[in-house]
């Protein structure tokens, strides 16, 4: 059976992909018309009726809770532990609004993982470049203040089911620096949903939307380290409560 769905997971993101490919050059055309962002709405609307077919071929029990957080309209950052690659799956299931992320250069390269991001808003950065990384952040804030969500995993990486790492107060200027609302994210079960053995399990999976913050509550000075410690206890203390900050 595991296999069974690994291979129909893997036909369903295929496909989507294909569809993705003529979208990018559709998107372009009706972004010279000023409707990007209908189109953009809809090409998220699509990841995310994709997500929930992925979601529904692993038939992994889920738990998710905090959606009543999350605002509709206005600029907002996500804040979210990283346990796998089934994460980003969970979030355009279930955030319930268009957002882009952070990915890392080499996604850049993989085709077809490349137009997904682009077209759902995200951006790549180049951490050993620092210039480059902050020109990609303030396009990031910029987009935050102009009323969109982004999406931010300040572990730097996936902690494949070892537990919360430390968060990198570096990687939260996308948020800080904006000064929108961030709801944190909290997952767990995730890395045991396929990287685990690299085949689709059946496991249970936990995604939780926490109470919103406003850096605003934080003096400036204090913003940079303060509001990575908050954020981090927040969503460490819904992990330690559900079993999900312990190494599987």
């Amino acid at each position: 059976m595991a296999y069974l769905k690994t291979t129909a997971a893997f036909l369903i993101t295929g496909m989507a992909a294909i569809v993705y490919i003529p979208a990018a050059a559709l998107l372009f055309i009706i972004g010279l018309f000023n409707l990007k962002r209908p189109m953009s709405f809809v090409l998220y609307k699509l990841a995310q009726a994709w997500a929930r077919i992925i979601i529904i071929i692993t038939g992994c029990p889920m738990t998710v809770s905090g959606r009543e957080n999350i605002p509709k309209k206005g600029g907002l950052c996500f804040v979210s532990n990283h346990v796998g690659i089934f994460d980003i799956v969970l979030a355009l299931a279930y955030a319930g609004r268009p957002f882009g992320f952070i990915a890392k250069k080499e996604l850049l390269f993989l085709p077809g993982i490349n137009i997904w991001i682009y077209l759902l808003g995200g951006l790549f950065i180049d951490r050993r470049q620092p210039r480059k990384a902050l020109k990609t952040i303030n396009l990031g804030v910029k987009r935050i203040k102009a009323g969109g969500a982004m999406m931010v995993f300040p572990e730097g990486t996936r902690s494949r089911g070892r537990g919360l790492a430390a968060f990198h107060p570096g990687s939260l200027k996308l948020a800080s620096q904006s000064e929108a609302l961030i709801i944190p994210v909290a997952i767990s079960g995730s890395f045991d949903v396929f990287e685990k053995n690299h085949l689709i399990n059946t496991v249970p999976v936990c995604i939780n939307f926490l109470t919103p913050m406003d850096p605003a509550d934080i003096p400036p000075q204090d913003r940079k380290n303060l509001l990575a410690e908050k954020l981090h206890d927040s969503i460490a203390e819904v992990l330690d409560r559900q079993g999900g900050n312990k190494p599987s």
